[in-house]
């Protein structure tokens, strides 16, 4: 299968740049998949779609302010973009830079601190940070929200608590699990008097998320590793769930990537470690009924995830329906409902 079978047109104006003043606000495009229709509705009319003893399982990881600015010892103005926290006072991290810095070489951070570049592995580098306060303290002090590269500005203030999910809990990502973005206190009460119960993986979504497919031919792509956690606990709501007929909704494709890491021979077990999967059509995905996702960019590993879970043509005929209806995309932007056995 091609990347460019995963191609669309999207016009420049319909990548959100900021998000709606409300989180519950957007549109959701309820797609069942079995029927083979599509309905324009609210993200905050979501209550009506799931029944009584359905299991929303949500991402709690938490978004560090990952981006960084300092200068070069020679001047030179440097960004870092965290990719992982390794330590204390370690990281693996993006440079974006003129020239890339060798081993050894130091960048001053804002507040008069040092980072020492101690290697590189492939297009990330390995930094020290020498400053008295742990790493994620430092980040709290001078880091920027480090939002996607298709959002043509700068964080703010507002991104701090908007690029963040209300549920968030567990610090690591430096990238929204943006699906979770839409919910907000009163929409968690109105699913809760609904009967809906909720559940929680922790995958902590890493930079790579927006690397491109770089190969024609999308089986030779190989994605950058993140880690989760899929707890005992969770595991046993899933079951239990099933069990009394209820259907399990993954909100965001973070939860699928951990959901379906977890699984083996069919079977979903707890599991805490890394995770590289890939899945694209032709895998089957067999850990949820139902998936909340934003819209993704095109020919990238997200689309082909969805495109796994629903069809590839359905998936693209939505996604041009959209765009006819002036959805907006991507992290701030709109959501849909993905039921692949039907409402």
């Amino acid at each position: 299968m091609k990347k460019s079978d995963f191609d669309f047109n999207l016009p420049h104006e319909l990548i959100a740049q900021v998000p709606l003043p409300e989180r519950s606000a957007s549109r959701l495009l309820l797609l069942d998949v079995a029927a083979g229709s599509r309905e324009d509705r609210m993200f905050r009319e979501l209550p009506g779609f799931l029944r009584p003893g359905d299991l929303l399982v949500f991402n709690d990881t938490r978004v560090l302010p990952a981006r960084l600015y300092g200068r070069k010892e020679s001047g030179g103005a440097v960004e870092i973009l965290i990719e992982r926290v390794t330590g204390a006072h370690e990281a693996t991290v993006q440079l974006g830079v003129s020239k890339k810095p060798k081993e050894g070489a130091r960048i001053e951070l804002a507040d008069g601190s040092h980072t020492v570049v101690l290697g590189r592995d492939e297009s990330f580098f390995r930094l020290r940070f020498e400053a008295p306060e742990p790493l994620e303290r430092l980040l709290l002090k001078l880091g920027e929200m480090p939002l996607p590269p298709y959002i043509e500005r700068h964080a703010d203030a507002a991104d701090m608590e908007r690029y963040q999910t209300v549920y968030a809990r567990e610090p690591g990502a430096v990238a929204a699990p943006t699906a979770g973005l839409h919910f907000d206190e009163s929409l968690l009460a109105a699913l809760r008097e609904r009967g809906v119960n909720f559940g929680y993986v922790t995958l902590h979504v890493g930079a790579g998320t927006f690397q491109p497919v770089r190969v024609e031919d999308i089986s030779g792509h190989h994605m950058h590793s993140e880690w989760l956690n899929v707890g005992a606990g969770l595991v046993e709501q899933i079951h239990r769930t099933r069990a009394a007929g209820g259907r399990v909704i993954a909100v965001g494709t973070t939860v699928v990537r951990a959901l379906e890491s977890a699984t083996v021979d069919g079977q979903l077990h707890p599991f805490a470690g890394e995770t590289r999967i890939f899945i694209f059509p032709g895998y089957r995905i067999t850990s949820i009924d139902g998936l909340i996702t934003n819209f993704h960019l095109p020919q990238s590993t997200l689309l082909m995830l969805v495109s796994a879970l629903a069809g590839r043509e359905f998936m693209l005929d939505a996604y041009r329906h959209a765009v006819g209806q002036r959805y907006r995309f991507f992290s701030y932007g709109d959501a849909m409902l993905i039921l692949p056995q039907g409402g």
